[in-house]
């Protein structure tokens, strides 16, 4: 299995950040029509036709990046900001378009065009455009750096809520203006087997749809497959929509295709307190794996932080959803005040049409910090990726900072691992104390004589001492509780839930201990 560091990784908490906010450039007018080429045709069936064109020739290698980017690093990134009077896009309720720099951390350019009606225009890159030192590594570059992606503000210019920047990566910052974990455009063997490779969007069509839209195309670029993307992002107050087009043409054989990746950190959580050699209590940007599937169930999934890696897979038929989420939003159970982990947006990808047989799948890499992305969740297909194949797809992203899916059975909202047996007596050897919180409307009235029944399953080994029962003083809660005992050294995974005359009064655990 192949350790991935996503381009995002190393500056999570302030690439983003060192970019914000800049000074007025009372030239900015005057800079705006400098940076802009000639007009050219552009519509997204074009953009189409280009990445099945290039698809039946063969990958070019991009060139070396620019010299000297390499020490355009953290430190010297903060000291660079974008001007804000060369915002481009602006208009109504937006904030209009800022760029990036080319970095130690992206240092691959790619081409930006400005789209009105049907006509796009190059914004080619122009050192200008930043407040820099004169003497910094990215002023000596002078016209040889360039754009490493872009930014939508808000409509005041003084925060932004989406980002393109890095092989295909994007995020926002969603409903709580938060940035925490990352999408992107396609995974290719993440989790292996076979190294894994990062497609690139090399260039960038943005323009405004009839309603204000942000829209976005995108040429995807890699040895392995060529895409043509296109985003209908929109800013609203449960968070930020995108509605993603791509059609993708297969260059050489792919042995796991990841469709709709989601890339989230995930260190340590009430669960895992071995790895707390940190003093705040927990540290992740996501918390769970939900899935939706086509059969109706919601199987709800805790992230681990494993010994080794891992890579799980889900299979489906039709899925309706999934998407990993934070749901732990109380700031008690984090204390970081400086970059709120319990605003960290989730984020639910909902297919468009029917995606067919295939799987879920659920790659967890071990981490030592919260540094490093460490989660990827994806979507693959049963049938193979070939060349020549071509696939359409459409689906869309929910940054979120509640539920996706708000009604229907109780939630999985906690869980612990600890010492098996009863509190107080002697500790059952070789076993692990698992409880599962459980709470929802399902549950409201329902006591110990209700005919609640716990459901639950192991993969190998056994489960003992298993128990449900309403939680003393909390409304609509219930805790099931197991010893789980392996049969061998092998991870045990468990599905765990709660029915009532053989109803599901809640959602799947599906647990893993010795992972």
């Amino acid at each position: 299995m192949t350790t991935t560091t996503p381009q995002f990784a190393p500056s999570r908490r302030t690439l983003l950040a060192a970019m914000a906010a800049a000074a007025a450039l009372p030239s900015g007018r005057l800079l705006a029509a400098a940076t802009r080429g000639e007009a050219q045709p552009f519509s997204w069936p074009k953009l189409k036709a280009l990445a099945a064109q290039m698809a039946r020739q063969p990958y070019k290698v991009p060139p070396p990046p620019p010299p000297g980017v390499v020490a355009v690093t953290y430190d010297a990134l903060n000291a660079v900001q974008y001007k804000a009077s060369a915002t481009q896009m602006k208009g109504g309720a937006s904030g209009g378009v800022r760029f990036f720099p080319i970095n130690h951390f992206q240092p691959q350019p790619v081409e930006i065009y400005l789209v009105e009606g049907n006509m796009a225009r190059p914004f080619h890159y122009d050192p200008a455009l930043f407040d820099m030192p004169a003497d910094g590594p990215l002023a000596k570059m002078g016209a040889n750096a360039g754009f490493s992606g872009f930014r939508a503000m808000n409509a005041a210019g003084t925060s932004d809520w989406l980002a393109f920047a890095g092989a295909s990566y994007f995020r926002s910052s969603g409903a709580l203006d938060q940035y925490g974990l990352s999408a992107r455009g396609i995974s290719i063997n993440s989790g292996g087997p076979g190294a894994e490779e990062f497609p690139a969007f090399t260039k960038f069509w943005i323009g405004r749809g009839e309603d204000g839209s942000l829209l976005v195309d995108a040429l995807m670029e890699g040895p392995s497959v060529t895409g043509a993307y296109r985003f209908v992002n929109r800013k609203t107050d449960a968070g930020v929509i995108q509605d993603i087009e791509a059609s993708l043409h297969i260059r050489k054989d792919i042995a796991r295709l990841g469709i709709a990746p989601l890339t989230s950190m995930f260190w340590y959580d009430q669960a895992e307190r071995a790895r707390a050699t940190d003093w705040r209590p927990e540290v992740h940007d996501s918390d769970g794996l939900l899935i939706h599937n086509g059969a109706g169930e919601r199987l709800w999934r805790p992230l681990n932080n494993p010994n080794s890696p891992t890579a799980d897979s889900f299979a489906d038929k039709s899925p309706k959803g999934f998407g990993l989420l934070q749901r732990d939003r109380n700031h008690d159970h984090y204390q970081d005040d400086g970059v709120f982990y319990e605003k960290r947006p989730s984020l639910w990808v909902e297919p468009k049409g029917d995606w067919g047989q295939g799987q879920v799948m659920l790659v967890q890499l071990v981490t030592t910090d919260e540094t490093n992305d460490n989660i990827v969740a994806f979507w693959n297909p049963a049938a193979p990726a070939k060349a020549g194949m071509h696939y359409d797809l459409a689906y869309r992203l929910n940054w979120i900072a509640g539920d996706p899916l708000p009604e229907g059975p109780a939630r999985i909202v906690d869980w612990w691992q600890g010492a098996a047996g009863r509190p107080g007596q002697t500790v059952v050897a070789g076993a692990t104390k698992l409880v599962i919180d459980f709470e929802g409307p399902s549950l409201s009235g329902l006591g110990r004589s209700s005919g609640v029944t716990p459901d639950v399953s192991v993969s190998n080994g056994k489960a003992d001492a298993i128990a449900a029962y309403p939680v003393v003083g909390q409304q609509d809660r219930w805790r099931l509780m197991m010893d789980v005992t392996p049969a061998g050294k092998t991870p045990v995974d468990i599905r765990a839930a709660l029915r009532r005359n053989g109803a599901p009064l809640t959602e799947v655990c599906l647990a893993q201990v010795g992972a």
